[in-house]
């Protein structure tokens, strides 16, 4: 079941765990995005996605906030035209094969049709186009504590994210691990939070982190619908002058 927008609201930019959980997201994403790569495309994000999405503001030619109607809508960006629209979980208002890059946090996870929210996603990426799916990592801490939204939801390791993908369509093609620090807003861990960000990523087979990003790309199969199957040997004879008939 979603979260509500509220409570979303009120942890990734009223509460200083929630911040500290979107600046280690974010900066993963930065690092597999920068923001010139996506310079002129179009950026969408489902789910509550939108704090990933703001350093793409000013490079991309246009970033679209989607959120579903179980969790709710609020006005995004703070202090600028809004460009968050509250959706169908599993029909959303975008032309197929328009997105070029998509982001999904805290909608996959919580969605009582997966399924269906995979090839949503599919349907709207263009050829070419790559998703980042953000999720609570099955074996990290932040999935079993109810204090942050990664406690919430379906929990995934990397292989069951994979598996999934690939049956709708996306190749997988890059996956990541963060939120290494404790979901603890105690001072001590919040002020040595950058600490346990640095030492996981240097020993994160041993230390896993609380969420799992995987990157995948849109996989585009060959037209397999009826056609001409057999070949023809001379295609332009209907061009070829007519005899000439003799009178009778």
């Amino acid at each position: 079941m979603h979260l509500d927008v509220q409570d979303l609201r009120n942890f990734y930019y009223r509460s200083t765990l929630g911040r500290a959980a979107q600046k280690a997201v974010r900066d993963e994403v930065l690092e597999l995005w920068p923001e010139a790569e996506v310079k002129g495309q179009t950026v969408a994000g489902f789910g509550f996605a939108v704090p990933l999405l703001r350093p793409y503001l000013p490079e991309a030619r246009r970033v679209i906030g989607l959120m579903p109607g179980p969790q709710g809508v609020m006005p995004w960006p703070a202090g600028m035209a809004n460009v968050s629209v509250l959706c169908e979980e599993t029909l959303w208002p975008l032309d197929t094969g328009r997105v070029d890059r998509l982001v999904l946090m805290h909608g996959l996870e919580t969605s009582e049709r997966p399924s269906d929210v995979l090839t949503e996603a599919h349907r709207v990426l263009g050829p070419g186009g790559r998703a980042l799916f953000v999720v609570p990592h099955r074996t990290g801490m932040w999935s079993s504590s109810d204090k942050t939204p990664f406690g919430f939801g379906r929990p995934y390791s990397a292989g069951q994210l994979e598996t999934q993908l690939r049956e709708h369509g996306f190749m997988p093609e890059r996956h990541r691990a963060t939120l290494y620090q404790p979901p603890s807003h105690k001072r001590f861990w919040r002020k040595t939070g950058a600490l346990w960000e640095g030492i996981g990523k240097t020993v994160s087979p041993v230390m896993a982190g609380g969420v799992l990003i995987v990157e995948a790309s849109k996989r585009v199969h060959a037209p397999s619908g009826p056609g001409v199957s057999a070949r023809v040997r001379k295609p332009l004879s209907v061009l070829n002058p007519k005899p000439e008939v003799a009178p009778a």
